[in-house]
C-alpha cells in the first residue's frame, strides 16, 4: 500500500510498509509475527510501548484466495479512517487492532512484535486477522497504522491515543484480562517500577497458553484457564471476575476508598451490543469526573490504579463490582471493552 503523506502537519500516525520477519508459535493460542522495515524507524512514542494500539490492514481474497492489494489512501492529519471506510469495501481489506508486544526500533533493522490470538467463532471460522495469521510467512507484506515518533516527540505528543495505562502515583496497582489483554499486559508488567506491588489476572482457554513472564515490580502474576479437568471449560470471564473480587474484597483496600467507608455511585450503563465500553481517565468527561469519590484530586493522585480489559460483557461487571460495590474512584482504574462476544472485532 502507497500512502502519502501530507507535507503541511506531521501527523500523529503514520502508515508502515512492513514485512513479516518471523513467525513463531507460543501456545495453541498465541502466535507471534514480528514485523520488521526500515520505515519503523519514524514508529514510536515517548518511553515505553506499554498498551500501545496500532491497525493492522489485512487484505481481502479474491474468490480464488489470492490476496488483493490495498488501494492507496493519503495519510494526513485528519480524515484517514474516514476515507478508509469510503474505500469498496471488497478491495480496501480489513482493519483490526493490536497492541505491540515488544518494539525494537533503535536495532539496525527495526522490527516489533504483535501476539495474535488464534481464535476461532462457534462455527470453527476465524476473522480476517487469525486467518492471515495461520498463514502468515516471513516475506509476507503488511501495512501497519501506528504512531509517528517525530510527532510524538513535540508538545502535543498527548494526543496520540493509543496508550492508556497510566499509573500516576499508584504503589499499588491490579491488571485484568482476557488472551486478548495477555500481550498488553504482559509489555506494561515489564516496566512497572520496583516499589509497585500488586496482582495480574490473566484468563486463557487452557493451561498451554500460560507464558513465562516477568515484572521489575513486586506483581503477584495469576494465570487463570477456563479449560478444565474432565474436559469442562468455565465460562469467557468466570475465573477473571472470581480472581478480581478476591484481590479486592468489600469493604476494599486502605487507600482505595474514600473516608466515609461507603460505597461508590452506579456507573452510567453502557449497552455493551451496541456501544464500545472505554472508560479511562484521560476519556472521563467533567461531568463524570465531578461524579467521582474525590473530584477534587487529580487523575492519578490515589495510590490504587486499576487496568482491566477484554471481553465487553466481563469488563461492564468487573466495572460496576469496583466502582460501586468497592468504590474506587473513577480516576484510578481504565476499563476497556477490547471485544465484544458474537460481534466481529474491530
Amino acid at each position: 500500500m502507497k500512502i502519502r503523506e501530507s507535507a503541511a502537519t506531521q501527523p500523529m500516525s503514520l502508515a508502515f510498509e512492513v514485512a513479516v520477519s518471523a513467525v513463531q508459535q507460543l501456545s495453541p493460542t498465541f502466535r507471534r509475527i514480528t514485523f520488521g522495515g526500515y520505515c519503523l524507524r519514524d514508529f514510536g512514542v515517548l518511553g515505553h510501548t506499554l498498551d500501545l494500539r496500532i491497525k493492522l490492514l489485512i487484505p481481502s481474497k479474491a474468490p480464488d484466495g489470492v490476496e488483493l492489494p490495498l488501494p492507496t489512501f493519503e495519510m494526513s492529519q485528519a480524515g484517514w479512517y474516514r476515507d478508509w471506510l469510503a474505500m469498496d469495501p471488497e478491495v480496501r481489506g480489513s482493519m483490526r487492532t493490536y497492541t505491540v508486544r515488544e518494539a525494537r526500533l533503535d536495532a539496525v533493522y527495526p522490527e516489533i512484535d504483535v501476539d495474535f490470538v488464534m481464535h476461532s467463532d462457534e462455527h470453527g471460522g476465524a476473522g480476517p486477522a487469525a486467518d492471515w495469521a495461520s498463514k502468515a510467512k516471513p516475506g509476507d507484506p503488511l501495512t501497519i497504522i501506528g504512531p509517528n515518533n517525530r510527532a510524538a516527540h513535540c508538545v502535543t505528543a498527548e494526543t496520540y491515543s493509543g496508550i492508556e495505562w497510566r499509573a500516576g502515583m499508584a504503589q499499588r496497582v491490579l491488571l485484568a484480562g482476557d488472551e486478548t489483554a495477555v500481550p498488553a499486559i504482559s509489555a506494561i508488567l515489564e516496566t512497572l517500577p520496583s516499589y509497585m506491588s500488586g496482582h495480574a489476572f490473566l484468563e486463557v482457554p487452557q493451561a498451554g497458553d500460560f507464558l513465562e513472564l516477568s515484572s521489575p515490580a513486586d506483581i503477584e502474576i495469576t494465570w487463570l484457564a477456563r479449560g478444565a479437568a474432565l474436559g469442562r471449560s468455565r465460562p469467557h470471564g468466570q475465573l477473571l471476575q472470581e480472581a478480581v473480587r478476591n484481590a479486592v474484597p468489600l469493604p476494599g483496600w486502605v487507600g482505595i476508598r474514600a473516608d466515609d467507608g461507603g460505597a461508590g455511585l452506579e456507573p452510567e450503563d453502557v449497552n455493551v451490543d451496541e456501544d464500545i465500553l472505554w472508560e479511562t481517565p484521560a476519556r472521563l468527561d467533567t461531568a463524570e469526573i465531578n461524579a467521582t469519590r474525590n473530584p477534587h484530586l487529580p487523575a492519578g493522585a490515589l495510590p490504587f490504579y486499576a487496568w482491566i480489559a477484554g471481553e465487553a460483557g466481563v469488563i461492564k461487571e468487573l466495572r460496576r463490582y469496583l466502582v460501586r460495590d468497592v468504590g474506587i474512584d473513577r480516576k484510578q482504574v481504565a476499563f476497556m471493552g477490547y471485544w465484544r462476544q458474537g460481534k466481529a472485532e474491530g
